[in-house]
């Protein structure tokens, strides 16, 4: 793809310069943030670029191919949408929209305009998930029986003020905040679940939302992924198990306050016993952002699919509103 192509970032937060850090060569043209200050600050470091409030204005100029949305949930979908509308390729955080409808309208108008969106489940390129996903494709686990998987942060002072508390502003708590990533993870490694169950709750934060969610999901061949989200875990922790009939793959940490990223292989021996191990570290930082962005750029180029996509967002978005419903929170009312 050429050099030439210009990209509006609508959101300026800590994900949009995020993402401005990973456009390498390309032209950043619009910095939009709703505080006209954060979208100065960004544009400042990036010469040339126009800083604004005017979102629509971003998305509709004729010079931009690429608009990227890292504005919080309740904005995510319309501004997606009216990109779409004006034929602009589309890089969307997670979860892409508040509920199933929000992210059905994206799928609607991208595929009417014929464009493609990625989704921003950055933590599929990880250093230690790819090498993980290596280790899997190759056949070294065998067939898979399971999934464990651990997620949570210990929020801080005034977070049941904060915008994902605000379930209109949100669409829900944990589970969507943070769930929807080891959802995503788990079907990249086992596909489709046929059987949800699970159960949300608030048990420590004073807001309407849910602080922690529990999930048991089954594969159509008994495959399992019994997954936990919190924002009371206190300490910062990732840890996700992948566990085949001949080894066991254990990621651990995602660099920063959750801990050195980490790869454990550990393959079993024909006469069982302590298996084989084998670690990988990883403590140069996060590079997943380039990765994905790379990557998407090649989908556009080569009008592929991303692989990380609405269709997904659609899924892990469907698993969550129903574990809500059933536990009592009704996000979409």
């Amino acid at each position: 793809m050429e050099q030439t192509l210009k990209i509006s970032i609508v959101g300026c937060g800590l994900i949009g310069q995020k993402r401005a850090k990973a456009l390498g060569n390309y032209s950043l043209k619009y910095c939009v943030d709703i505080d006209e200050n954060r979208a100065y600050s960004l544009a400042n470091f990036y010469p040339g670029s126009i800083a604004t409030k005017n979102w629509k204005k971003a998305v509709s100029d004729p010079e931009i191919g690429l608009v990227i949305v890292s504005t919080t949930n309740q904005s995510l979908a319309e501004i997606s949408c009216e990109a779409a509308r004006f034929g602009k390729h589309i890089l969307v955080e997670k979860p892409a929209g508040r509920n199933t409808n929000e992210i059905s309208e994206i799928i609607k108008f991208s595929e009417e305009n014929q464009v493609q969106v990625r989704v921003g489940f950055n933590h599929r390129y990880h250093p230690a998930m790819l090498k993980a996903k290596e280790l899997f494709d190759a056949g070294e686990l065998g067939d898979l029986m399971f999934i464990r998987g651990r997620y949570g942060h210990g929020g801080r002072l005034g977070y049941d003020r904060e915008w994902r508390a605000n379930p209109k502003t949100s669409g829900g708590g944990e589970l969507l905040d943070q769930g929807v990533h080891l959802i995503d993870l788990s079907r990249w490694f086992l596909g489709d679940f046929e059987v949800v169950n699970g159960f949300s709750h608030t048990y420590y934060w004073d807001m309407p939302v849910d602080d922690n969610g529990f999930m048991t999901l089954r594969t159509k061949k008994n495959q399992v992924a019994f997954l936990h989200v919190s924002c009371t875990e206190w300490k910062n922790l990732f840890s996700l198990e992948i566990y085949g009939k001949n080894a066991k793959l254990h990621i651990e940490g995602l660099g920063g306050s959750y801990g050195i990223e980490k790869l454990s292989f550990y393959k079993m021996t024909p006469q069982m016993g302590p298996p084989e191990t084998i670690i990988w570290e990883y403590p140069r930082g996060d590079n997943s952002w380039l990765l994905e962005f790379n990557e998407f750029l090649d989908d556009i180029k080569n009008s592929r699919l991303p692989s990380a996509n609405l269709y997904d967002a659609l899924a892990a978005v469907k698993i969550v509103e129903t574990i809500s419903q059933e536990s009592g929170y009704d996000y979409n009312s």
